[in-house]
This record gives C-alpha cells, sequence and structure tokens, in this order.
C-alpha cells in the first residue's frame, strides 16, 4: 500500500513545475489562453498518478482469474467480497481528470465523446497493463468504470460557472 503513496507525493512535487508549465504555454501561444494551457498541464498532471499506479506490478493470489471479459461481472464479485471502494472509486478516479481537462480544454465535445475518450485510453490501459506489468488483471468492468470516470468529470466541469455573471438589468 505505501508504494502506492509514491505517485501521489511525486505528482504533488510537481505542482510547482506544473504551474510554470502552464505560464510558459500561455505566453508561448499566440491566443494567450489560460484555460486551454490549464486544461492540458490538469489532463496529463491529474492522469498522472493513477496510470502510474495502474502500471504498478501486483501480486495476485494463485488461481486468480487474469481478464474478466463478462461486464459487470468482476464489480459484482470484488462488491461482494467487499471491495466495493477500490473497485468502483478506484476505477472512477483514473480518468476523471482528463474528462473534466478535456471538456474545458475542449468545450465543444459532447458527453459521449468524453466517454468514447475514456474508454480509448482505458482500453489502452488494460492492454499494456496485461502485457507488460506482472500480475495485473485486465477486466472489461474497469474499462467501462474507467470511462464513467471521465464522464463524471465532464459532468463535474458542467456544474461548475464559468463566466463571470453579467450586467444585471
Amino acid at each position: 500500500m505505501q508504494r502506492f503513496v509514491v505517485p501521489w507525493v511525486v505528482t504533488l512535487a510537481l505542482l510547482p513545475v506544473a504551474g510554470l508549465a502552464i505560464v510558459l504555454l500561455r505566453q508561448w501561444r499566440p491566443s494567450r489562453s489560460w484555460r486551454r494551457s490549464v486544461a492540458e498541464v490538469g489532463m496529463v498532471l491529474g492522469t498522472l498518478p493513477w496510470v502510474w499506479m495502474i502500471l504498478l506490478p501486483v501480486r495476485v493470489p494463485p488461481g486468480t482469474k487474469l481478464a474478466h471479459w463478462i461486464p459487470l461481472s468482476d464489480a459484482i464479485e470484488q462488491i461482494r467480497d467487499g471491495h466495493t471502494v477500490i473497485q468502483v472509486g478506484g476505477n472512477l478516479g483514473p480518468l476523471f481528470a482528463l474528462g473534466f481537462f478535456a471538456s474545458l480544454r475542449w468545450p465543444f465535445l459532447k458527453w459521449w465523446h468524453v466517454l468514447l475518450i475514456g474508454a480509448g485510453c482505458s482500453l489502452l490501459l488494460e492492454v499494456l497493463q496485461r502485457v507488460f506489468v506482472a500480475g495485473r488483471v485486465f477486466s472489461v468492468d474497469d474499462i467501462l468504470l474507467n470511462a464513467l470516470g471521465s464522464g463524471l468529470g465532464r459532468l463535474v466541469l458542467r456544474l461548475i460557472p464559468l463566466r463571470a455573471p453579467g450586467p444585471t438589468r
């Protein structure tokens, strides 16, 4: 469990670098857009610790099924075993920042665009961890929950008023 703390500590340590990157990106752009710069850096920094943790090897008990192809079978099994927070929360988080900041960067994205981006990124991560990382399990449920997490990121952004209120009449 302690090794999962390191990605978060490194990410926090990178906050000043991220701030500098935002300022430099803004200066470099002809439009001088803060919104785009914050969104691009946010997508990377907000997703980095999750991807790092996903790509760490883990030990699985002998006889563990290493691929779950039937939707919701793995999630139901994990919830039944008392791992609700890990299964659901741990799979909604990884692409939340991607959905949030991608929607900020490209405001024209529809909800289903964000879900498709989340599903594609999640599929890539699942394949990478299954092929290159020892002890990782491929699960369709992880892809579905990661995509849902990116959609929740978009939803949260939509709930935040980003424009200053106009003049009152």
